[in-house]
Parts: C-alpha cells; structure tokens; sequence
C-alpha cells in the first residue's frame, strides 16, 4: 500500500513539475535547470515503466528537447545566439551536446577576468561538471528505456566535450585534474578548484556511457571514452571520498549502486577495490552526518534536496544486497558485503527524510519554498527511485 501512495505522489508532483516549468503548457519562456531537468527525466522514464502510460515516456523525450533547446543555447539576455557549440542550428539539432549544457542560473556568468564573489557565484550561470555528469546519466537512462542508441551517443559527444575542457594540469608533469565549473562556452574557467567527487563521478558515468544498453545492436553506438576514462581513473588514485554532507553522501551511493549493476554480466567493470573504498567512504560519511543532529532542526534550517540526495543513495543499499544474493562473485566480495550489512541501519534514514519533507506544513518553509522545483522532482525520486538508480 505504501509503494502504490508513493507511487502516485510522485505522479502528483511530477505532473505538477511539467505544469509548473512549462513543459506541459506553451509557456515561451520555460524554466530550466540542468540537475533537476536530469532527475526529472529518469523519474518519468520510471512512471512510464510502472504505469505504461506513455505520456510519461513523451514528457520524459519533450523534455530532452527542451533541455538542449533552452541549456544547450545561450542565454536570452546573452548577446551571443544560437547552440553554444558554435554549430549551426541544423547540425546543433544533430549534435546538441556538443558544446555541453549551461547550468540555467538566474544571473548571467561572470565575465572572463571579471573578480569572483564566492557568494555571487552561487547564482551564475555556466557549466558545472557534476551536472553533466547526471545529464550523461539521463540520456543513457533514456536510450535503454527507448532502444534509440542517438540518446546514448549525446552522452557520450558530451562526455568527450566535458572532458576536454575541465580536465587540465597545473604543471607540466603533474597529474591532471578538473576544474569545477567553465564558462558557458567552456573557454575558460570560473572556479579553477576540483570538486571532491567530480573525478569520481566522471569515472563511473563515462563507464556507464561506454557500455551499450541492454537490447542494442554492437554496432549501434561508435561511443568511445577510452582515454577520458584512463585520465579519470589517474585522477581517483588516492582520493579520498568521505563526506559528511548528505548529498555527496547520497551521490557516493548511487555510484557504487553503478559500479556493482556494471560488474554483472559483460560490462566489463573491474575495480573491485575502488567499489570497496566508496561504500567505506560511505559509511563513515553517514555515522557522521547522523552524528550532526541536523535532521532534528527546523526546516527553515534543512535543505530538502540536499537531505533527499542522501535518501535517494539509501535507496541502493538494498538493491546492491540484492544483487550480491543473486549469486555475484568477485574479488573482495565479502569485504563489500559487510560494508552494505553495516548500512542497512541506516536505510530507515530515507522514510524519516521523506515524510518529513511530505509534510504541508514543512513544505511551506522558506528553504523549501525556495528551491521549490528541484526538491520537488527529488523527493519524486525518493518516492520512486528505480528510473534514476537502475541501469
């Protein structure tokens, strides 16, 4: 009873969401914002599948559209026109991903050696790695679910344009790393310092992206990210994943929910060892995010989509022991097991977020009022996870 009030919540608030930003109406001006437009797409894509509605399959492609019609162009108050790619409009339509997707903030970037304000910076436009990353992760999500194999190489064009443009090295020599977010045409840098999950990220979506979705003739996508993937593998060595912050927690569990679903079968996903240092990242990321009360605050004081991202992780824990049960053997295995055993304590974690945050009166706050659209489409996939967390 509790899947099917969830289920038709989530339907509630995703219809609500395609209202409200002008994806269902004829609004000129519709409201785009990367991150939330990526969740957005896979949780249609899993309405479609639990319902077999196919209104939610065509939102979730008019969305896509929408997405690179509004992000993959410039701004309105831009002086510039056109794909950011610097493609025609024809061959932008062929390749929107080309040039990468501008974030959709409010304010228009800060020009180039223009002085950074860090709380202004919040709300410019540009290009966040860690957005791409999700957007690649919606059009694979998309090209598994339609056996159109275009989605899957948009991914990839986009994974390759990301890549060459945020990975540098500080010195000859040194290793390379990524900058955290690029100016709209990516010719520049805006914050030069790397986020600490970005390479990370990277490593997993490419992976993701590289392999084919299941039903898909070999030859159907020339997807090719062998180098982006060997440079982003150099960038992991070493790293340290832990955090107390509960969306980058969240985020370390979706990975590994990625890295575990691409060691079955033939995908060909071997780092068994790097799968083990993300869930021990996020174990001891939880026990102290659980152990900073912040959940026991008002919600004037609570970012709901942050707090959802970790749900959302939590989510995976389960899926991930299912998939051990299933029989899956590899090196380290049992070490992992203990690791996601460890979790399951705090699995209840997502219900107390999410009737939190299904509360009215909590919803009338300012925090959540002010960032209405992506907690919204968030706790949407909280309530109904597998479009976003299942290959």
């Amino acid at each position: 009873m509790q899947d099917a009030t969830y289920e038709a919540t989530a339907r509630n608030i995703m219809d609500q969401f395609a209202r409200k930003t002008g994806l269902s109406t004829s609004a000129q001006s519709p409201e785009r914002y990367l991150w939330t437009d990526a969740f957005a797409v896979c949780n249609f894509l899993e309405l479609y599948r639990r319902t077999g509605q196919e209104k939610y399959r065509r939102q979730a492609l008019e969305l896509v559209e929408q997405v690179h019609q509004v992000l993959g162009k410039h701004r309105e108050d831009d002086p510039r026109s056109g794909w950011i790619s610097g493609l025609d409009d024809e061959t932008g339509h062929l390749h929107p991903t080309l040039g990468g997707m501008r974030i959709g903030k409010k304010l228009a970037e800060r020009k180039r050696n223009r002085p950074y304000e860090a709380q202004l910076e919040w709300d410019r436009d540009g290009q966040y790695y860690h957005y791409l990353t999700k957007w690649m992760h919606a059009l694979h999500q998309v090209s598994a679910v339609t056996d159109d194999p275009v989605y899957n190489q948009w991914a990839c064009e986009l994974g390759k344009a990301m890549h060459r443009a945020f990975a540098h090295q500080l010195g000859a020599g040194a290793e390379k790393c990524l900058y955290w977010k690029m100016s709209i045409d990516l010719t520049y840098p805006l914050v030069p310092s790397m986020g600490q999950h970005d390479p990370l990220d990277g490593l997993i979506t490419c992976s993701e992206v590289q392999r084919l979705p299941a039903g898909q003739p070999a030859d159907a996508s020339p997807c090719d990210l062998t180098n982006e993937i060997a440079d982003l593998s150099k960038m992991c060595r070493h790293k340290t994943w832990t955090t107390d912050d509960p969306l980058g927690i969240g985020g370390l569990l979706f990975d590994a929910c990625r890295v575990l679903q691409m060691m079955t079968g033939n995908a060909g996903f071997k780092n068994h060892v790097l799968l083990y240092d993300i869930l021990r990242s996020s174990i001891a990321g939880v026990q102290a995010f659980s152990a900073g009360g912040s959940l026991r605050v008002r919600p004037e004081e609570r970012l709901a989509f942050r707090e959802l991202g970790l749900a959302i992780g939590l989510h995976a824990v389960p899926r991930m022991l299912a998939l051990l049960q299933d029989g899956l053997e590899f090196e380290l295995r049992d070490l992992v097991s203990d690791q996601l055993n460890g979790l399951t304590a705090a699995v209840p974690l997502a219900t107390s977020i999410e009737t939190f945050w299904l509360l009215p009166s909590n919803r009338r706050s300012a925090s959540w009022q002010d960032h209405e659209n992506i907690n919204m489409v968030m706790l949407a996939t909280s309530l109904a996870p597998d479009g976003f967390l299942s290959l």
